[in-house]
């Protein structure tokens, strides 16, 4: 699925990857600046803070632990493993954080994904019930967030032309989750082991892992990634710049003119795409926010900056229903065929996958004349724009996954609004550091009963504006680039995709291919924050 990172092979000459300059490399999570694709196997550990009130007083004493076994590992270049780790409001409450300093969060994230409006926005339940884009029963996990004091206080009952407001329910999941560890390891008995370990480590500190799933990346002879439905993964990612900050061949990365984005984007106290420095949360100043290394907040007198070089973490488990998928693609095949056998002969199934997606299954974009050749690097091109290439979408079709998850400059109404439709396109885009879970299916047409999917994360510092934004004003949206009634063909629920062709235009019924199975807002803290938070 797209928006994610195409990791080069490990040897393979690719094209100039960004960096960040130190000491900001230091400071930051690997994970932001890396895939970790020489680290081919995974796991994601879902924890959840049992204590009691003795363990309780020292909330941060089992990051400090995880710290000997997992140590998380910063940007400054690569390590023989990795580790990454995000904390939900809750987890970070029951850690002990300061009160003000929980309030100082964004409010997606103190409301967290499983607030109602939240949900419904996201295309995952409506009116009290789980939409068939969720697996049957609702979701497994989530951070079971309580609800915000403003949606149970006086003003839960403020009057509107109805009367009263009805006073907001609180949604929760079997599984509560209050962090994620993610691990990269070389094989499956390294992590195996690693795993273990971690475990061994965590429990004297009443936390233990509720969920977990295998994590893999395997590549391609070219070093591209694929996901189950057998598509490239992560051929468009967004690619940040600030002078003296960021990186790319030794020299400052440049603001490059497709997907360039300032670092602010993707990095709290940063210079964001509305020239605002990217807001985070901030403490109270003291020892500790000192001995931790964090900086004094520069509009915050009498604080300290706990969110500046830390992201939010969007995750969502998504199960992939690999075989209704390839089913549904070779019915559309035959009943067009059937329909239509004197201007159909092209059309196969991987003809309507590849229009579903929007790319051919090597990720190379399609095109009017076909698909847009690799580059220089022997990689899918992203340096592209829809208006001049495809603007009616007789390649690349309108409503397809990829031009939905990226639509570029193919909005606008007018050639002088290009440039302008563009860069407002920048300003929703998510950085992304999905892997996929699961065995890969022996026969893609037959249900093998087996779970396999993608754990979908990215980064971003304002929830709302981008990944809220990409999926209800784009990925789900009836009415996107002039179209009626028809949503993200691939993540999207039941529905319908129309493909422009000439003379005819070719209409076709898609079932509901991915269901959400879990998902949280997470805070990915720098290594100064990580360092504070195993003080409290």
């Amino acid at each position: 699925m797209d928006r994610g990172p195409v990791s080069s092979a490990p040897g393979a000459k690719g094209p100039p990857s960004w960096k960040l300059a130190p000491p900001y490399d230091a400071d930051t999570q690997g994970m932001v600046v890396s895939g970790f694709a020489t680290l081919p196997t995974g796991r994601a550990l879902f924890l959840a803070f049992g204590w009691d009130g003795a363990l309780r007083d020292k909330g941060g004493a089992w990051l400090a632990a995880l710290q000997g076994v997992a140590p998380i590992t910063d940007a400054d270049g690569k390590d023989p493993r990795s580790a990454a780790i995000g904390l939900t409001w809750e987890g970070l409450r029951k850690m002990g954080l300061g009160a003000n300093t929980l309030a100082s969060f964004d409010r997606p994230f103190k409301e967290g994904m499983f607030q109602e409006d939240r949900l419904r926005r996201l295309g995952d339940r409506r009116e009290g019930k789980w939409l068939e884009t969720v697996i049957p029963g609702g979701p497994k996990w989530s951070g079971n967030t309580p609800l915000d004091a403003a949606t149970i206080g006086d003003d839960a009952h403020a009057f509107d032309e109805d009367g009263p407001a009805p006073a907001e329910q609180r949604v929760t999941t079997p599984v509560t989750v209050h962090a994620l560890l993610l691990l990269y390891e070389a094989d499956e008995a390294s992590a195996d082991a690693w795993c273990a370990a971690v475990s061994e480590t965590l429990a004297p500190h009443g936390v233990r892992v509720v969920h977990r799933l295998p994590l893999e990346l395997r590549l391609d002879e070219r070093g591209i990634a694929r996901e189950h439905f057998g598509f490239a993964d992560g051929v468009s990612q967004p690619q940040p710049f600030e002078a003296g900050v960021v990186t790319m061949g030794g020299a400052d990365a440049p603001n490059d003119p497709w997907n360039g984005v300032p670092l602010g984007e993707i990095l709290m106290g940063h210079k964001n795409g509305h020239n605002e420095v990217a807001a985070g949360p901030v403490v109270p100043d003291g020892d500790a926010a000192r001995s931790a290394g964090l900086k004094p907040h520069p509009r915050g007198e009498g604080f300290f900056d706990l969110g500046l070089n830390g992201s939010y973490m969007v995750v969502r488990e998504l199960k992939q229903d690999v075989a209704a998928f390839w089913q549904s693609m070779r019915a559309n095949a035959a009943r067009i065929t059937q329909d239509d056998p004197e201007h159909s002969a092209q059309i196969d199934q991987d003809w309507i996958a590849s229009r579903v997606v929007g790319r051919d299954r090597d990720g190379n974009l399609l095109c009017p004349a076909g698909t847009l050749p690799p580059n220089r690097y022997d990689q899918p091109d992203n340096e592209f724009g829809f208006w001049d290439r495809d603007r009616l979408g007789q390649g690349c079709p309108l409503g397809s996954h990829v031009r939905r998850g990226n639509p570029r400059d193919g909005l606008a109404p007018t050639p002088a609004d290009k440039q302008t439709l563009l860069d407002a396109s920048k300003n929703h885009r998510i950085l992304r550091r999905a892997r996929k879970f699961g065995p890969t299916i022996a026969d893609p047409t037959v249900d093998d009963g087996v779970d396999r999917g993608l754990l979908f994360i990215c980064l971003n510092t304002d929830i709302t504006r981008q990944f809220e934004f990409v999926q209800q004003t784009w990925v789900l949206n009836p009415n996107f680039a002039t179209l009626y009634d028809e949503v993200d063909p691939l993540i999207g629920p039941k529905g319908q995709l129309t493909i422009p062709e000439t003379p005819l235009r070719r209409i076709v019924e898609v079932e509901t291919f991915v269901q959400m199975a879990g998902g949280e807002y997470f805070f990915l803290p720098s290594m100064p924050a990580l360092r504070y938070l195993e003080a409290l």
